[in-house]
């Protein structure tokens, strides 16, 4: 069975129902309208998402965390829904700090099952996530009071200084790469200096690689790399396949199942990313 088929397999066998149908909408012509319904079964009457959308936190109300990966999976499908957008504005909105910024979790995750690496450090207000969501509604088209209102913030928040975290700095470059005056040389001086950047393609610990910053050939952020620190992350990428099929975490989820549903999202990952690079025959 080759690279192609056996994730096939694995998505099928072990994804949840929103990766099955993005899978399906990726390499099998399906519509995208059916990840957004898939996407709805995440959504409070709030407009926020929840309910382990992110599978790290079993918590079922609205996170910023979830919010942003419901707009991923949008991303991902080419799929529009505004109404659903603009509601999961509202609500960061709803809970944003006076000048716009956001969390990417609350204390409400602390009541239900959770990876060891959820706590307090996400409640605080930062630009992980509010320039990531800030980027992707750039990238989606839509806007929103809040948005502007948060680019904002982000703007001052990133005149003093880049991020010392690979996370913070990923977030913040999603928004970076839709402002007019980026400093590319600064942010390709700022990646060494980042913790859990991991830009050796040996080592097998967790972090930000630059096929993360960089998923497809036409990424902005392409720039920051040359042609041989790609391909060897590509062939990493490759080789981490495992023989279930799917891929595997560097980090532990709070339990079985979400383990399984974090290797359906990373395995569909991995597939879109050799794909675009022309690592992958799709049979």
């Amino acid at each position: 069975m080759d690279i192609f088929e056996a994730a096939r397999e694995f998505v099928r066998r072990e994804g949840r129902l929103v990766e099955r149908r993005l899978f399906a909408t990726l390499f099998e012509g399906a519509d995208p309208a059916g990840v957004v319904d898939a996407l709805r079964g995440y959504r409070n009457a709030d407009g926020g998402f929840g309910h382990g959308l992110e599978p790290d936190k079993r918590c079922p109300d609205s996170q910023g965390l979830d919010v942003e990966m419901a707009f991923d999976v949008l991303l991902a499908a080419g799929a529009r829904d505004d109404e659903l957008v603009r509601g999961a504005c509202d609500w960061l909105q709803s809970v944003a700090t006076p000048e716009g910024a956001v969390s990417l979790g609350t204390p409400a995750v602390e009541g239900y099952p959770r990876a060891e690496h959820i706590g307090e450090w996400m409640y605080q207000p930062d630009l992980n996530p509010t320039a990531g969501l800030v980027g992707r509604l750039h990238q989606l088209g839509v806007k929103h009071p809040w948005r502007d209102q948060a680019e904002q913030w982000c703007k001052a928040k990133l005149a003093q200084g880049f991020p010392e975290d690979a996370h913070g700095m990923h977030e913040s470059m999603e928004f970076l790469e839709h402002q007019p005056d980026v400093d590319v040389a600064a942010v390709k001086d700022w990646l060494p200096k980042l913790s859990h950047y991991r830009a050796d393609a040996a080592d097998p610990s967790y972090g930000v690689t630059p096929l993360h910053f960089a998923p497809t050939p036409d990424s902005f952020w392409r720039q920051l790399f040359n042609d041989q620190q790609i391909e060897a992350h590509l062939d990493r990428l490759l080789a981490d396949q495992q023989q279930d099929g799917g891929w595997s975490l560097t980090w532990e989820p709070p339990g079985t199942v979400p383990t399984l549903e974090y290797r359906g999202i990373v395995t569909v990952g991995a597939l879109r990313t050799l794909q675009a690079y022309g690592r992958l025959k799709v049979s």
